[in-house]
């Protein structure tokens, strides 16, 4: 006979901050959302899906050093944890954008690098990481596709790994139903998941 888990009084709390937040969002008020997330994480320390929900948010509006301040406690979790992986992908190629300088006009290097090779695939996963920093995630994937297509394994699956990193990053919460009946799918997560069954199993 196992006990089922009782929330503590500080978990039910930050459950509740969570989903004033997430209805923040919906209404477009950020500030809200982030204080709301910020109690929820300081509430409850153990709360995965508050923290990354607040460290989603910090990045989405630019604030990375706070994001990585957020993250920090949980940084050994992102190896086992599919969504904390996700922002660490982010965090990640936000960095390597950083350090390699690539700004604004970095497109039209990129470009005329394919251009001159298709295989150079060095270059295609810098142009996806280039626009995930950008937030321009189905242009990333697309990108993406683009190397899984002529090689599914390189650089050690990077280029799977880091699609579905951005799937999870895109994919909205499930809107709340009735008992019994499946919440709606994502239509641009659905499209994508279906691109990539499709050419990972081709």
């Amino acid at each position: 006979f196992l006990d089922k888990h009782v929330p503590s009084a500080d978990e039910l709390v930050a459950e509740a901050d969570e989903e004033e937040a997430l209805e923040a969002l919906d209404d477009g008020d950020t500030t809200t959302a982030l204080e709301k997330l910020q109690h929820a994480v300081v509430t409850d320390p153990a709360n995965d899906d508050a923290r990354f929900d607040y460290v989603k948010l910090l990045l989405q509006l630019g604030r990375e050093d706070d994001a990585k301040v957020a993250f920090a406690p949980v940084i050994a979790k992102a190896a086992v944890s599919r969504k904390l992986g996700a922002l660490k992908t982010w965090m990640d190629a936000i960095d390597f954008v950083a350090l390699s300088a690539y700004g604004e006009s970095a497109g039209a290097e990129f470009d005329s690098k394919i251009a001159a090779n298709k295989r150079d695939f060095d270059t295609r996963y810098a142009r996806a990481r280039w626009l995930m920093a950008g937030q321009r995630w189905t242009d990333a994937m697309d990108e993406l596709l683009e190397i899984l297509m002529r090689d599914k394994a390189w650089g050690e699956e990077a280029a799977r790994k880091t699609y579905v990193a951005i799937l999870e990053l895109i994919e909205q919460p499930k809107v709340k139903v009735a008992d019994g009946q499946i919440p709606p799918d994502d239509p641009v997560v659905a499209t994508y998941r279906r691109r990539l069954s499709s050419v990972v199993l081709s």
